[in-house]
């Protein structure tokens, strides 16, 4: 009997829930192949239970198992993870001093950290022009397993890819990928030649620190980004140009929404009045949203004893990315989270089967210490607010409950024209309970998502420390997608706290409690807005909505009467009464980004009308002054995406 028939068959599942039965010892390729001859042939990658991993990689009893071809949406992240290792051989043809350590895939290219090497921006277009000819050369990119005692040796010099392999070191042996003598450690999976690189571009040069911690070293960190056909990477290259315009800071800056100024520390946000007319109509948004749900708002302090981070178990999950205070000699830390203190209302009082769910909303300030170098703008930040919300509920209430988060959750996407990827996020390395809590709690959660007919991806690892979640990521309107919603079920906080209510058995049991929010953070979510409308927020956001454009000074009393009726029904609105032409008036009420602006001369005057202009440059004169205040009001309170009355109203 043969050592395969000895081990037996494993039984993998593939994408449409069918089994297959393969023998122990079979790779990701041995599966494609049992599909098919073709699809073998065809096999790039794999992916494992979500997890992108190489051809190679054997599968095991259970695996959930895709194969991932030149056809597959994950293509081009191999073909990025190749166009980072061509970057790394073309620097070090350049540049042989030059000390690597990692160069992952990202969603938008690749990087690599790199050291003892003086690059800028000016050198980026030599090595560019060497890895045209790497590409060019079509060099095969060949696996090459070797003990792990051979790869120290190959580094003796290299003391970051000597801390990675002392990190493997269960394993004896490890995998490097090699082209025309060119060799990296590196896990795979990559593109099978150089040449199936069909076009990349070096991006920019930024300092990195080494694990990204900042007490490590400083490293060197190119980005770029690769393509299978130069008019991918041109149309890529346009598009980055496009999001310059549209970058959040920019226009922040611009429309005097918000500011990060050095003196008052990195990644403390401060909120001008335009900025906090924006976040008071998002809240009250979903504030609006909560109460119509059946949630009750509640109130928790910034700051906690440590006892209460130890009970939940942040400060032994958290404790690094917390911001920790002595105060009278006892230690206290700044929140990262909202849930302990919503746990710690529930506990408050007694609780019957009858009385559950009981759900629980704050749009709570958090504070997390991420690295200096990991700040940018309103994407990661210090000290940030998120729309939460805590809900307590019992076994049975889970799935309904959880169809109702999602429901909220794709009414705030809908509402703003968004658009959403779902993500089914699983059991992180670190994390609290035990197996059977987290596979239930995981089975649920993919229950909901393929009962409901959601399109999600698998995000393994990624789940929060206490539970997995669904996650909901924005795509703006240049296809980028960032964070936002998630939806997360908890069966461990009510163990760690004691949570009961008393059954319909007159016995104490513990609710579940699921987390959630809709927005995800209001910095977050104010940047993919600000970015995804380009500034041009819809009606009901917009800081300004209307101005007021009078013709002449003759005109400046009626121009006030037609704010006044504005006002009065709620509208933001201004009166523009610098001595200017009308045309430059006009010409800034652009640059301000109103939805609309009134211009009212003797005409208007004598007749009780307006003269209205959109944003798009639409005019239409001759409206009574009632008619468009109707029409305001409504499209307000509809929060219709685009100002419209020029073009629709009757």
């Amino acid at each position: 009997m043969s050592e395969t028939d000895a081990r037996g068959d494993v039984t993998v599942v593939l994408p449409d829930g069918s089994e297959l039965s393969v023998p122990a010892g079979s790779t990701v390729e041995d599966v494609a192949y049992e599909i098919g001859p073709g699809l073998g042939s065809d096999t790039v990658a794999g992916k494992i239970d979500g997890e992108l991993v190489e051809k190679y990689a054997e599968v095991t009893d259970g695996d959930r198992i895709e194969i991932v071809t030149d056809q597959s949406d994950e293509y081009l992240t191999v073909l990025r993870h190749t166009a980072a290792h061509v970057f790394a051989q073309a620097l070090q043809r350049l540049h042989p001093e030059a000390t690597l350590t990692i160069g992952p895939p990202t969603d938008e290219g690749f990087y690599y950290d790199v050291t003892d090497v003086d690059l800028d921006e000016d050198d980026l277009d030599a090595v560019e022009a060497e890895m045209e000819e790497i590409i060019a050369a079509d060099y095969d990119v060949e696996r090459v397993v070797r003990s792990r005692e051979d790869a120290m040796e190959i580094y003796a010099d290299n003391e970051y890819k000597r801390q990675i392999l002392e990190e493997e070191a269960d394993d004896d042996e490890v995998t490097f990928y090699v082209q025309d003598g060119w060799q990296d450690l590196c896990r795979g999976p990559h593109v099978e030649s150089t040449g199936e690189v069909g076009a990349a571009a070096l991006l920019e040069v930024s300092a990195a620190y080494w694990r990204g911690d900042e007490e490590n070293d400083t490293l060197t960190r190119v980005y770029g980004t690769a393509f299978a056909s130069e008019s991918d990477l041109e149309e890529h290259l346009e598009m980055r140009e496009q999001a310059k315009e549209r970058d959040h800071r920019k226009i922040g800056q611009e429309m005097n929404l918000f500011s990060i100024p050095t003196v008052t520390g990195p990644g403390l946000p401060l909120y001008h009045p335009p900025g906090k007319t924006v976040l008071n109509e998002l809240s009250g948004f979903a504030n609006a949203l909560n109460r119509e749900n059946g949630y009750e708002e509640v109130e928790t302090p910034h700051v906690f004893r440590t006892e209460l981070w130890k009970q939940s178990g942040h400060y032994e999950n958290y404790k690094d990315d917390m911001f920790l205070l002595d105060v009278n000699d006892e230690e206290y830390g700044l929140k990262p989270m909202n849930c302990p203190g919503h746990a710690t209302i529930f506990d408050q009082q007694n609780w019957s089967y009858r009385d559950l769910p009981q759900r629980y909303f704050e749009n709570g300030k958090v504070y997390r210490k991420e690295q200096r170098g990991e700040l940018s703008g309103l994407s990661r930040v210090w000290s940030f607010t998120i729309d939460d919300g805590h809900l307590f509920v019992r076994p049975d209430q889970i799935r309904a409950e959880i169809e109702s988060v999602i429901e909220m959750i794709f009414e705030v996407v809908e509402t703003l024209d968004l658009e959403v990827e779902v993500a089914l996020a699983t059991r992180p390395e670190k994390s609290v309970g035990g197996d059977e809590i987290w596979e239930s709690a995981e089975d649920q959660l993919r229950d909901v998502l393929e009962s409901g007919g959601y399109d999600y991806d698998v995000e393994p690892g990624d789940g929060a420390f206490y539970g997995p979640k669904i996650d909901f990521g924005f795509e703006d309107a240049l296809g980028r997608v960032w964070d936002g919603p998630t939806v997360q079920l908890d069966f461990n906080m009510p163990e760690r706290f004691g949570l009961t209510y008393t059954g319909e058995d007159n016995e104490e049991h513990q609710p579940v409690m699921i987390h959630r929010a809709l927005y995800g953070s209001y910095e977050r979510f104010f940047m993919v807005l600000i970015e995804h409308f380009d500034g041009d927020f819809p009606l009901w956001l917009a800081p300004e909505q209307v101005r007021i454009l009078p013709v002449s000074d003759e005109t400046l009393g009626y121009a006030h009467r037609v704010k006044n009726a504005l006002a009065d029904v709620g509208i933001r609105v201004e009166v523009e009464d610098r001595d200017w032409t009308v045309g430059r008036k006009i010409r800034q009420g652009h640059d301000d980004r109103l939805p609309y602006m009134v211009v009212v001369g003797d005409d208007e005057a004598e007749a009780g009308t307006v003269s209205v202009r959109d944003r798009f440059e639409n005019q239409r004169g001759d409206v009574d002054l009632d008619v468009f205040v109707d029409h305001l009001v409504a499209e307000y309170e509809e929060k219709r995406v685009e100002p419209d009355f020029v073009t629709n109203a009757e």
